[in-house]
């Protein structure tokens, strides 16, 4: 089986009645949703999926601001636990196969001591993982780099985790992340493929796929050879060039005080709809091509 080609949705502030049809028309198989547990019809959202042949590959889980597994209040940890438990239930009843969980974005600063935080981290997510498992989900630990977070970093220490939490807890390897953070990209990838759930995608300066530095016949390469076959889940984060340089005239169009506050919150590319249309089907065009040129030399 072939690695199949997803995205997100959480990064833009948009229905997903304009997200899903997007990544219909751009080639995509599947979505990695982030969506609020109480706030969408599951019925309406499953309807939309069929209608446009594109499948609920997995759940993100938005670890930001007061949801935090590891946070010195025991409530809002089960706060963190409540709201990773609903997850697991939403993307289960989409039809997905794994939750993608991420230490709290944009925090930086331990709260206790090392070893209180790890045991902290680790019950939760037994207890997480144990619920996943009777949904028939897994759960997929995502290193961040040191910029967004100070406790899951890289592979290695996603995988110690996994491996405490459990046999079926895997982890989430993002090409953005490890090119910040791993010294042999190769040698992490080959020690999580027995636990490599999910794989993001993105370039080594955020853009999409094609508009950095990142090899990716040898990425994708790599992959085949310690037999993933899952998604390959697009998660660029352009930002928003508004100087003279760009070309696109940027600093000319609106921004909303919505759109600002989102900038602000989540470091967030709030592109125009035609040029982040162009990124997505970028992504998926440069990501088949060498899809198709490693299958072809295998």
């Amino acid at each position: 089986m072939t690695m199949r080609l997803s995205m997100h949705n959480w990064m833009r502030p948009e229905p997903l009645e304009v997200t899903i049809p997007r990544l219909a028309r751009c080639g995509y198989d599947a979505i990695e949703i982030s969506a609020d547990p109480h706030g969408n019809d599951l019925a309406a959202v499953g309807r939309l999926l069929a209608e446009h042949k594109i499948s609920c590959a997995g759940g993100l889980a938005l670890f930001m601001g007061s949801r935090d597994l590891v946070h010195e209040y025991s409530f809002i940890r089960q706060a963190g636990l409540a709201y990773l438990m609903e997850t697991i239930d939403l993307t289960a009843e989409l039809g997905g196969t794994f939750v993608t969980v991420p230490c709290t974005v944009g925090k930086l600063v331990p709260m206790a001591g090392a070893e209180l935080e790890w045991d902290w981290y680790v019950k939760a997510l037994r207890e997480a993982q144990k619920h996943a498992g009777d949904r028939g989900v897994r759960l997929a630990i995502e290193p961040l780099t040191r910029y967004e977070t100070y406790l899951i970093n890289r592979a290695d220490q996603a995988l110690r985790l996994a491996e405490e939490v459990g046999e079926d807890c895997g982890v989430c390897l993002d090409i953005f992340h490890m090119n910040i953070e791993e010294a042999d990209w190769r040698s992490a990838i080959r020690s999580c493929a027995g636990r490599l759930v999910n794989v993001h995608v993105a370039e080594n300066n955020g853009l999409p796929p094609g508009s950095g530095a990142i090899d990716w016949a040898a990425v994708l390469g790599e992959l085949v050879a310690v037999g993933y076959d899952g998604h390959l889940s697009v998660e660029f984060m352009p930002a928003i060039d508004r100087t003279p340089v760009s070309d696109r005239h940027i600093a000319d169009e609106p921004l909303s005080q919505g759109m600002i506050k989102w900038m602000r919150d989540h470091a967030s590319g709030v592109l125009p709809a035609d040029l982040y249309e162009d990124y997505t089907a970028q992504s998926a065009r440069v990501l088949r091509d060498h899809l198709t040129q490693v299958s072809a030399g295998n």
